[in-house]
């Protein structure tokens, strides 16, 4: 993944910021939203007490300068200014969120075809309520062939 900051400062600098937790937050999250053609998504840490420590931490909208195209990367959010920590990957032209102010933060550079294998068996089904209340027990005894990120590093 490349990480473009002109296209989203304050999108790249929560990234970074959470990459660079001690482990870093995105450590073993499952890929719990899987919408073949539409986007891979995850960004819910699998220890509950991390990932409410965060789900409040909203950080301010970017504007969109670059399209929602298949490889970009951005942020899920509940509306203005409610970016946190969930980020998808599209599998698409999903252009038509750019005006819904879905600004990509990154793309993936090297790997689309292992983006693509992901599994995506369980499409929306796991609950985010619940991965927020149980963490990473409820996703490996609900869905047991879930996908996750293993690790995470960083390099500039």
């Amino acid at each position: 993944m490349h990480v473009q900051r002109e296209w989203s400062p304050n999108g790249v600098d929560r990234f970074y910021e959470l990459l660079t937790l001690k482990p870093s937050y995105y450590n073993e999250n499952g890929f719990f939203r899987c919408v073949p053609g539409f986007v891979i998504q995850f960004g819910i840490n699998g220890d509950p007490t991390v990932s409410q420590a965060w789900e409040d931490k909203y950080i301010p909208d970017d504007p969109v300068v670059i399209s929602n195209l298949l490889g970009t990367v951005a942020y899920a959010s509940g509306g203005a200014n409610t970016r946190t920590t969930q980020i998808y990957i599209n599998l698409g032209d999903n252009s038509r969120l750019d005006a819904l102010g879905f600004t990509p933060f990154a793309n993936i550079t090297d790997g689309m075809a292992t983006v693509m294998a992901i599994n995506m068996q369980y499409g929306e089904d796991p609950d985010q309520g619940s991965i927020y209340q149980t963490g990473n027990p409820y996703l490996k005894a609900n869905f047991p062939n879930l996908d996750y990120v293993t690790y995470t590093t960083l390099s500039v």
